[in-house]
């Protein structure tokens, strides 16, 4: 593969394309606001006018957009993927979505000759720049075994779920989980303060034992700072907590710690808030 489109250069999107670009992929790239990609353009990637012409020649193509619409509408649109890609061209949706959106794309690439992947990652903003993110991947096998090395560019643990949906549906139980835990580092931040304690002498206390996750030292960090910065967006969050309650319920599971977590970020994105980082759930704890 030499090739490869990119569409979606946001907070997640631009670093990643631009470790594809140092291993010496020609990049071509597209985004609704052309401006989110200047600095990709500056160091060498092909702009192009839309997610079709973005797809058209390519030997893959990477889509990392903001919600499961985007996602529908750069593949099913007006002059969008589907209608442009080419038989044999890998079509990787990295963009934490639906399952059954998942699947559709996969069926529909299928009867063009293409290869449809699900491949949405963790470690956010800081795993992005880093080239470390973990990758959970479904489709074909053949499929994942052709597209690694562009996996590979982009992040470190890179597993193969099963069929398409599997990586999306991996990355619910991933969320499910950060829901809790980033609710759980909150509360220890604002007990902490309650009763009178300095919040780092504790976080740099506990971190280091049962209690320690990548959300108390990274997230943890930027409350205590006042960060709220998004490594990961409020609004992408509710968005992704909303799939994950729905295809819970549809498998008949109440995940009470997930509802609470997704009903609190509500809250926050009611206040206009949708657009600083996760960490800013410690904001409803000010209240």
């Amino acid at each position: 593969m030499k090739k490869i489109g990119f569409i979606g250069t946001g907070v997640m999107g631009k670093p990643m394309a631009r470790h594809l670009m140092r291993k010496g992929y020609e990049v071509f790239v597209y985004n609704r606001t052309k401006s989110k990609a200047q600095e990709l353009l500056d160091e060498g990637a092909t702009w192009c006018k839309s997610a079709g012409e973005c797809a058209r020649g390519k030997d893959a193509v990477i889509t990392m957009v903001g919600y499961p619409q985007d996602v529908r509408e750069v593949y099913f649109g007006g002059d969008g993927i589907i209608t442009s890609v080419e038989q044999g061209t890998f079509l990787i949706d990295m963009t934490t979505t639906s399952p059954q959106l998942s699947q559709e794309i996969f069926e529909a690439a299928a009867v063009k000759g293409a290869h449809a992947l699900d491949a949405p990652v963790s470690g956010g903003d800081i795993g992005a720049e880093n080239a470390t993110l973990a990758i959970m991947v479904g489709g074909e096998k053949s499929a994942f075994d052709a597209c690694l090395p562009l996996f590979e560019a982009m992040g470190r643990n890179i597993v193969y779920q099963g069929p398409a949906g599997s990586g999306q549906h991996c990355k619910m139980a991933n969320q499910i989980a950060i829901a809790g835990t980033i609710a759980g580092v909150c509360e220890s931040i604002a007990y902490a303060r309650a009763q009178g304690l300095d919040p780092k002498i504790v976080l740099d206390t506990i971190s280091t034992g049962a209690a320690g996750s990548w959300q108390m030292s990274n997230n943890g960090t930027r409350i205590l700072e006042e960060n709220m910065e998004p490594g990961f967006f409020v609004k992408h969050f509710v968005k992704d907590m909303g799939i994950a309650a729905e295809e819970a319920k549809q498998a008949g599971l109440h995940l009470d710690v997930l509802s609470r977590t997704l009903w609190m970020y509500r809250e926050l994105e009611a206040q206009g808030l949708g657009n600083l980082g996760t960490q800013a759930l410690i904001r409803y704890y000010e209240k």
